[in-house]
């Protein structure tokens, strides 16, 4: 079984990478890391056609190798990763989302959406069902610290964040980069915590093995 990993985000193969080696150690991963992605969708704040084709290229690389499956772990790229679904019917092609959306919406009704990249919070929520109350957190400063290498100071960030939650049933961390800081964002906030690393590979195992 072989999976395809595809990132755009330096800090993303990591968290994912761990989540394999506890819940479904078999697979070889294959990581594809293209950081020039989040780079330029910042600046110009919108998806565009020549990113989808990107996102195209990405995903056919992928399956040309082989890949058994693939998993993007970009939060901020759903339509890319939607029109990459359509081009490979063929085999599963998952957004980094959306197996814990699944799982959050199966616990609760009212949840808080954490994130370290502001995209984010943009291009995910209308992933969610109808009927789901959403509270949005941006978690400002974490991305920069993980970026110079202070993962102390991102998970504290994160931390402090989660503590300011008001009223919600679950929390859902939108980036891979920020599962790392799940530990911490449960015990500030007393909540459930889903992490798109987990969840996700819950999901292709379900699928594929």
């Amino acid at each position: 079984m072989r999976i395809a990993l595809i990132h755009a985000l330096r800090h993303s193969p990591p968290p994912i990478e761990e989540a394999f080696r506890r819940l479904w150690p078999e697979p070889t991963l294959m990581n594809l890391l293209d950081d020039s992605l989040s780079a330029d969708l910042a600046p110009d704040g919108a998806l565009t056609p020549a990113m989808t084709e990107r996102f195209l290229q990405l995903g056919r690389y992928a399956r040309d190798t082989g890949a058994d499956g693939i998993l993007f772990t970009c939060s901020a790229f759903g339509p890319c990763i939607d029109a990459v679904k359509e081009d490979l019917p063929g085999i599963p092609v998952l957004k980094p989302n959306e197996a814990m959306i699944e799982e959050a919406c199966a616990a609760g009704s009212r949840i808080a959406l954490l994130a370290s990249f502001a995209p984010t919070l943009v291009s995910m929520p209308p992933e969610f069902p109808p009927g789901v109350t959403l509270v949005p957190r941006l978690v400002e400063g974490a991305l920069a610290a993980l970026d110079r290498g202070d993962g102390t100071t991102h998970d504290r960030l994160a931390a402090e964040e989660a503590a300011r939650l008001g009223e919600c049933d679950v929390v859902a961390l939108a980036q891979f980069s920020l599962a790392r800081a799940a530990g911490a964002v449960a015990a500030a906030c007393g909540r459930p915590v889903f992490t798109t690393p987990d969840s996700a590979v819950r999901k292709l195992r379900a699928l594929l093995a």
